[in-house]
């Protein structure tokens, strides 16, 4: 994602229009990102990811279908 770029380069001076030009990107999703950077879904995704990754590396044993069972049952649809 090119937009935590655009925002570092704007507050070291840079205008954000021509920053958006070179890299291609339009400007108006850079702005809605910019007023809400993370949506709920993306937040509950990442949990979901994190725990699953959590449990894998506390006993690689785990396999694919073992966790998604665990997730199902912790009441995630997957």
């Amino acid at each position: 994602m090119m937009y935590p770029l655009v925002r570092e380069l704007a507050a070291d001076g840079f205008p954000v229009t021509v920053t958006c030009r070179v890299l291609g990107i339009a400007r108006a999703p850079f702005y809605r990102w910019r007023a809400d950077p993370v949506t709920g879904a993306e937040w509950t995704q990442a949990f979901v990811m994190n725990s699953i990754y959590g449990a894998h590396r506390d006993d690689p044993e785990f396999g694919c279908r073992f966790l998604a069972n665990e997730v199902r049952s912790a009441g995630i649809a997957v």
